[in-house]
């Protein structure tokens, strides 16, 4: 299958040409400078160059507290560019997937959220995603639009890899421990987008939930990549101490417990158990300490 993702620069986009050859995908990158999902000729001129089998949309505006000051910048990127990349894979009859997130949910439901409830977003971010995802189905092609939640271990500025650079340089960390959500890794989000592309070549589209489990805090999240950390690293290691919500002023709001429905979208992705975060952060870990990212004299994890 050859793939051609958006967003290449991304931690999906990275992620995508790392597993795509073990999964028979050939994957065609593009980042924001090669290609703006913005631009309807530009993103027809790719689709004829490439001669893709599949899209896989992972272009974003994803600075969630940023959007609240600039909405039109976040609805430009994630709705208009959803909107661009859909008509044009529809009119080239090329299957689509599409990523979206937990945030198109307020997180007041009290059950997991299913993949055919309606979006209620508390946020720029969320509503910009939730008005991407409708202008994908508005399109009518194959497309999939995959949510997903608390990405980590793509590179860059994910959550862990902060919380490590964190745990060398402080005494205590504090992490709140009353938003709940589905740490996913990126290689398991790569994985779900390529065969959700598949889904659609087989016909299927739809929404699909993938997330990681178990069920866990921002704090518990923390408290086991520190823990690996110094277990891995031979190092002290500072103690988490759990906060609310309330102790870190945003200018998001952020739901309180986003639980995505999860069993339908694994059975159609052909996939028998969803990831297990916890196994992730020991091998993210571990593999950098065998980088030498992290080593035994304390001096944690390199930004």
């Amino acid at each position: 299958m050859r793939v051609l993702v958006t967003g290449a620069g991304g931690q999906v986009g990275r992620a995508l040409a790392r597993v795509g050859p073990a999964e028979g995908a050939e994957v065609i990158g593009l980042g924001r400078a090669a290609l703006d999902i913005t631009d309807p000729e530009a993103v027809r001129a790719a689709l004829a160059r490439v001669r893709p089998d599949a899209v896989v949309n992972a272009a974003a505006y994803t600075a969630v507290d940023r959007a609240e000051a600039e909405p039109d910048a976040a609805f430009r990127v994630n709705r208009d560019g959803a909107s661009v990349v859909a008509e044009a894979a529809a009119a080239a009859a090329v299957p689509l997937v599409h990523l979206s997130t937990d945030y198109v949910f307020d997180g007041t439901k009290g059950a997991p959220y299913r993949p055919d409830d309606p979006p209620s977003p508390l946020n720029v971010y969320g509503a910009s995603k939730a008005a991407g995802e409708a202008a994908v189905r508005a399109a009518g092609g194959r497309a999939a639009v995959l949510r997903t939640a608390w990405v980590f271990g793509g590179g860059g500025e994910d959550f862990v890899s902060k919380i490590l650079r964190l745990a060398a340089d402080r005494d205590r960390l504090t992490v709140v421990a009353d938003q709940w959500g589905h740490p996913t890794p990126a290689d398991d989000v790569a994985r779900a987008a390529l065969s959700a592309a598949a889904w659609c070549q087989a016909g299927g589209r739809g929404t699909l939930h993938v997330g990681g489990l178990p069920l866990t805090t921002w704090h518990g999240l923390a408290t086991v990549a520190v823990a690996v950390y110094g277990e891995v690293g031979a190092v002290p290691v500072p103690p988490v101490d759990p906060v609310p919500t309330s102790a870190f002023p945003r200018a998001a709001r952020r739901p309180a417990r986003v639980e995505l429905a999860l069993a339908g979208s694994l059975e159609r992705l052909g996939w028998r158990d969803a990831p297990d975060w916890r196994r992730a952060v020991s091998l993210i870990v571990g593999g950098a300490s065998q980088s030498g990212a992290v080593d035994d004299s304390g001096t944690g994890p390199l930004a």
